[in-house]
């Protein structure tokens, strides 16, 4: 499994204080089905808990990954509960397009992608 985040994610998690660790295991949580909601194609709906606390008052992330495959997720875009119920219909299609076209690029492509800063791997040391 390879995990991702995107430049805007990344950014987002370090000002949060949420650790590649937690990252991880809401990957693993995604591959064994474990999401809050299915927005269909190749975006998903986790909780990710606050620092101290537990996921009820955490935060929203919105993953890219495509099911049964477990090669790659891009944790995309992210937010707290206490500011924002949901993503529009506008953000969720815009997080679709971005999902589906990185579960469908080619290695090289995401390589590309590390390279230019565009996305971030998460290490994995399993």
């Amino acid at each position: 499994m390879k995990v991702f985040k995107s430049k805007w994610f990344n950014r987002w998690a370090h000002d949060e204080d949420i650790s590649d660790d937690v990252l991880l295991y809401a990957a693993r949580e995604i591959i064994a089905g474990k999401v809050e909601a299915s927005l269909g194609g190749c975006l998903f709906k986790k909780r990710l808990s606050r620092t101290g606390g537990g996921k009820r008052g955490g935060y929203r992330a919105i993953v890219g990954y495509k099911r049964p495959h477990e090669e790659r997720i891009i944790f995309l875009y992210a937010f707290s509960k206490s500011d924002k119920a949901n993503i529009s219909a506008r953000e969720e299609a815009a997080l679709s397009l971005v999902a589906e076209s990185f579960i469908l690029a080619s290695d090289r492509q995401v390589h590309d992608l590390l390279a230019e800063g565009s996305i971030w791997e998460i290490q994995c040391y399993e």
